[in-house]
């Protein structure tokens, strides 16, 4: 089994990654293999809409949203992490999320995901709603922890003090290796995801 820890800071080895990195370690600590997907610090184009990925599972803008899609097919779970910009997810990671959902929602629905976020001072809340959206419109399990999954600092070395943060971000990481377990159990004695049914949508101006 293997979770996939998006990082979606353009700083690749911050205060974001040291929060994933605990995750991650934990995770393997319990027998969960982990890859970190660095978003990266180059600009991430957004969601135009399009719709020329209907039905062929990748992004026609490609890069590194398709590299992600194709990674996550062979994932059995997630964890985005973001800073906190403005009281949300980075705009990076937002374009990211928007495209990889849209273009890759097949690959991503029905396995379980949570979110991390880290900020100096305050807005975690917000961003940390703002992640976990992605997941409940996708019929994914959120994974909890013992409090929302936030660390604080201006650094990597300050966020390692954040002793709550920190043991939070662990029980995620036990929480999701426990689901893990407990779905590749169920796969194992015949209970399979339960079939969709065909979406309707409804719109309110007829």
């Amino acid at each position: 089994m293997k979770v996939i820890l998006v990082n979606g800071s353009p700083r690749g080895n911050g205060c974001t990654y040291t929060a994933l990195a605990e995750a991650a370690r934990t995770l393997n600590e319990n027998g969960i293999d982990t890859e970190i997907f660095n978003v990266g610090a180059k600009p991430i184009i957004g969601c135009t809409g399009c719709g020329a990925c209907a039905g062929k599972g990748k992004c026609a803008f490609g890069g590194t949203v398709n590299d992600f899609i194709e990674k996550a097919a062979d994932a059995d779970g997630f964890i985005f992490g973001s800073p906190v910009h403005y009281a949300a997810a980075s705009g990076a990671l937002t374009s990211f999320l928007d495209r990889a959902f849209y273009a890759g929602g097949n690959v991503l629905r029905g396995k379980p995901a949570a979110s991390v976020v880290s900020c100096r001072r305050g807005g975690a809340s917000a961003a940390f709603d703002q992640i976990n959206k992605y997941m409940t419109i996708s019929s994914m399990p959120i994974v909890s922890s013992q409090y929302w999954n936030q660390v604080h600092g201006n650094t990597p070395e300050e966020v390692m003090k954040d002793e709550e943060g920190m043991q939070t971000v662990r029980t995620l990481a036990r929480n999701m290796a426990w689901l893990l377990k407990c779905i590749d159990a169920g796969k194992k004695a015949g209970i399979e995801r339960p079939e969709p049914e065909k979406p309707l949508k409804t719109n309110f101006i007829r």
